[in-house]
């Protein structure tokens, strides 16, 4: 399972909100909803959020093994 929780730790040590992930980003709020559910979404999306958090993907998600 692909979870998220790096993805907020990332944007709180950034000071960016989620306000500025869909101003910068154009991710909606759907979309946002999905990552803090730790549902999927496209790889263009995660490409989107290292670009504004200026991070890598191992900085966003991580895969956690279903037991």
């Amino acid at each position: 399972m692909i979870v998220f929780d790096r993805l907020w730790e990332t944007m709180k040590k950034k000071g960016v909100s989620t306000y500025t992930l869909r101003e910068k980003c154009g991710i909606d709020s759907k979309t946002v909803r999905r990552l803090r559910a730790n549902e999927n979404i496209e790889t263009k999306t995660l490409s989107k959020l290292c670009d504004v958090l200026e991070c890598r993907l191992e900085d966003i998600a991580e895969y956690i093994a279903e037991e």
